[in-house]
């Protein structure tokens, strides 16, 4: 057995045994010298990283994405011209729950998406939704708080998320939208992803246009009715990781079609709308979808912990022909998801296999905790320098980004679109975008979360709020609330929804 493998110390000396300690005698003390033993202690105490403060519990899997459309008239980036395959890896999660919630708690899902381009990460890193609670990052620890646990019992508490949500009205068109259909997505396989952001791309003639980014599921949009997602909740926490894990592997590859909004670079300072609000859509009449590609997941990673866990996403990471906006959730997300990745798995994060980028780098990034790969001895470690040392190339990187500001430092929201209000698109989704069937699972799931509020003082605050985005439906829900009427707080029923 000449060939039997053998264990060995992390620094790949052989290990004596796997099952005994070294002790002074059969039943005397452990000895401190039993280096191996405290190699294995010390690192089963550190197997664990700092979970992920937002979007902790979730999964993924690797893939491709084809560049089928031809937008090369709006970006220049590599990816995205015509016939280009991309690897990629997706990661979906929930937003407020722990490593260990369910995955059928009512919640928006994340949709991450890393591609190892030509030219470097792409990282886009949005949400199954187009919009989001808040339109300013300065809000979102306070937001995040609202809906994780109180201080003192640590449980989830309805009493702080209505307080927030109608102390904070720009959250009405995602709260309708949470508390709507999609709100419980039957796996992550049937539900859309969105960038939610307004984008920059810029052509190769340094032209910009501002994008938005739907993900379009192939398998069709599919929900939980809220007796089975809580069902589900109690008999299987990973029901969505499961059925994205056992999907791929049975060969059943789930896709989904890209599609983006192009806005001209000029419209935006007159649109009826403010693009750059988190909390506001495109309609589609206005900024009609362009088909760009297709994403396909088909291999579940080898291992959890250093493929998922340890993989991070930043909205910071672009490459040429695709930059930020004035979107100010954006703008601060540049700066949390980078430093978050930081903290959590530490500043080298981007050395480690799932993170690196294929394509080449010649950084000036220098040192720090676990550093793996670095230069040569001879390449300077300085910009500018005389020795061959890489140089910044603003053409390759095409460098035309920005926009045009010239304001005073101001703390306020932009009020210069003549459509903008914090209701009005959550009303136009209730009343015009929604059918009768989801019309009253809206106001069922409403009125079951606010029935479990506990502060009286709040209910007219709530009822004022869902009033607010139209006055049938805040009416219905006061009324679902206030009356033991058969059916007021009766779950929604199992239905299937088009995409």
């Amino acid at each position: 057995m000449t060939d039997q493998k053998f264990t060995t110390t992390t620094s790949g000396a052989p290990v004596a045994s796997d099952e005994h300690s070294q002790t002074v005698g059969a039943d005397g003390p452990v000895v401190l010298h039993d280096h191996y033993l405290v190699e294995k202690l010390a690192q089963f105490n550190r197997e664990r990283i700092p979970e992920r403060v937002v979007h902790a519990k979730g999964g993924g899997a690797f893939g491709t994405f084809v560049t089928t459309g031809d937008v090369s008239q709006y970006t220049r980036a590599a990816l995205f011209q015509p016939g280009v395959e991309t690897e990629l890896l997706a990661r979906f999660s929930t937003v407020a729950g722990e490593q260990g919630s369910p995955d059928t708690w009512r919640d928006p899902r994340g949709f991450s998406l890393k591609f190892y381009t030509s030219e470097g990460n792409y990282d886009l890193v949005g949400n199954n939704t187009p919009v989001f609670f808040i339109r300013d990052g300065i809000k979102f620890p306070d937001f995040i708080r609202s809906q994780k646990r109180l201080p003192g019992s640590h449980l989830r508490d309805h009493n702080m998320q209505w307080d927030f949500w109608t102390l904070s009205p720009e959250s009405a068109h995602q709260v309708t939208w949470l508390m709507g259909d999609r709100g419980l997505p039957a796996s992550w396989r049937h539900m859309d992803g969105f960038g939610s952001h307004t984008y920059q791309w810029i052509n190769a003639a340094g032209e910009r246009f501002w994008v938005k980014y739907h993900f379009k599921t192939d398998q069709g949009i599919d929900i939980l009715k809220q007796e089975d997602a809580d069902r589900i909740a109690g008999e299987d926490a990973d029901y969505h990781l499961r059925d994205l894990s056992s999907a791929i592997d049975r060969g059943d590859f789930p896709s989904w079609s890209l599609s983006v909004q192009i806005m001209p670079y000029a419209d935006a300072e007159s649109y009826r709308f403010n693009p750059f609000d988190l909390t506001k859509v495109w309609p589609h009449s206005d900024y009609p979808l362009i088909e760009v590609g297709t994403m396909t997941l088909n291999r579940n990673p080898e291992n959890y912990f250093a493929q998922i866990e340890q993989a991070s996403f930043a909205p910071s990471n672009f490459v040429p022909g695709i930059a930020t906006s004035p979107d100010r959730m954006l703008l601060a997300r540049i700066f949390s998801y980078a430093d978050a990745a930081r903290y959590r798995v530490g500043t080298n994060h981007d050395q480690l296999p799932v993170n690196a980028p294929k394509s080449p780098t010649h950084s000036y990034s220098k040192d720090g905790a676990s550093r793996y790969s670095f230069h040569a001895p001879d390449v300077p470690v300085y910009a500018p320098n005389s020795f061959g040392g890489a140089h910044a190339d603003p053409e390759r990187a095409g460098d035309t980004s920005g926009w045009e500001s010239d304001g005073s430092l101001v703390r306020s929201a932009a009020t210069l679109h003549p459509e903008d209000d914090d209701f009005g698109q959550a009303g136009t989704l209730y009343r015009e975008t929604m059918d009768q069937e989801q019309r009253d699972r809206l106001v069922q799931n409403i009125v079951g979360h606010v029935s479990k509020v506990t502060v009286p003082e709040l209910l007219p605050r709530i009822y004022r709020y869902w009033s607010n985005v139209d006055a049938e439906l805040g009416r219905l829900v006061e009324q679902g609330v206030t009356t033991s009427a058969p059916g007021a707080n009766e779950k929604p029923e199992s239905v299937g929804v088009e995409s």
